[in-house]
């Protein structure tokens, strides 16, 4: 059973929930979810032999929300698992994130070789850096209304997302059965991020109604702007990363994503993850989930916890 405490790392406070003991491995969660998201994980990885530690991350849950924008860049996050590794006692660790979780573990491997051994993405591929920002990309191609940016200006996206939580968080994890999943992420100015939503529409039988409960009362209490602050960063998380244009990603790594995942259906993320080699030379498994969404690791637990047991027991002879 896991167990949940408050641990300071990087400057900032943590609730991190954790089980077992052998190797350290991290759980890194995205958008808009909680260390809870890894649930199902968490146990399965105990019981493979390693110590598991999933936090709420920087803005989320219980853990600390600067109140700064410039606060949530790639190198703060990066500096939180770095800064939770010491904190636990540890000099090495294997690091698996999803969604705005991955870019994290992906950037921890690429700037840490010395600390984390080993690395899985959910989701989202490592970073291909660009030639240019990525929203002034957006905007040159005539894209204006990306979630993106809806998500940019302090203040618009929290509004509509706050105004009813319990809604917001059953359009936003229970009620995306779109034909062209990736329409969800275009916001129309009379509908905002959560018109493409129905609340009437059934919760997907892997989201029980508890489960989405506990979602639902933490960001009451939270609010959003925490997590919305990380996609305010993108253009930033750019310009800092220019030392590791090209870069490559050495250690063992893993990949698995929903085959109707729209960060990985769309033209950019269909061709960076037929791409993965070129950053990960050490690519063990690619593994795509037929029919599988977004919410990989909680809609499809079996599948993701036989992957990544495998992949971190062989990383971790």
């Amino acid at each position: 059973m896991s167990s949940t405490r408050m641990i300071k790392a990087n400057g900032i406070d943590f609730l991190i929930r954790e089980q077992g003991q052998g190797p350290l491995v991290v759980l890194c969660h995205g958008w808009p979810e909680l260390s809870y998201s890894w649930r199902h994980q968490i146990p399965a990885l105990a019981d493979a032999g390693f110590h598991v530690v999933a936090p709420d991350m920087r803005g989320y849950g219980q853990t600390t929300a600067p109140p700064e924008v410039a606060a949530y860049s790639i190198f703060d996050t990066v500096g939180d698992i770095v800064g939770l590794v010491q904190a636990l006692g540890e000099t090495r660790a294997m690091v698996v994130g999803h969604d705005w979780g991955a870019p994290v573990a992906w950037h921890a491997a690429l700037f840490r070789p010395d600390i984390f051994t080993a690395v899985a993405g959910l989701s989202v591929p490592p970073p291909f850096r660009g030639r240019g920002k990525p929203l002034d990309l957006l905007r040159q191609n005539g894209i204006t209304n990306f979630y993106w940016q809806y998500f940019q200006k302090p203040g618009v996206a929290e509004a509509e997302l706050e105004r009813d939580v319990g809604h917001t968080m059953r359009v936003v994890l229970g009620g995306r059965g779109l034909a062209d999943p990736s329409a969800a992420m275009f916001v129309h100015e009379d509908k905002g991020f959560l018109g493409h939503g129905s609340p009437e529409e059934p919760l997907p039988a892997w989201l029980s109604e508890a489960d989405l409960a506990y979602f639902t009362d933490a960001f009451r209490k939270s609010g959003f702007r925490g997590g919305l602050n990380w996609y305010r960063n993108i253009d930033r998380n750019w310009e800092l990363t220019a030392p590791w244009q090209d870069a490559q990603i050495h250690q063992p790594s893993l990949f698995i994503a929903g085959s109707r995942d729209a960060v990985i259906t769309g033209l950019i993320g269909a061709k960076r993850v037929n791409e993965l080699e070129r950053v990960l030379p050490n690519l063990r498994r690619k593994l795509i989930i037929e029919g599988a969404g977004h919410w990989v690791q909680q809609e499809r637990p079996g599948e993701v916890n036989e992957a990544l047991v495998s992949f971190l027991r062989e990383a971790a002879r």
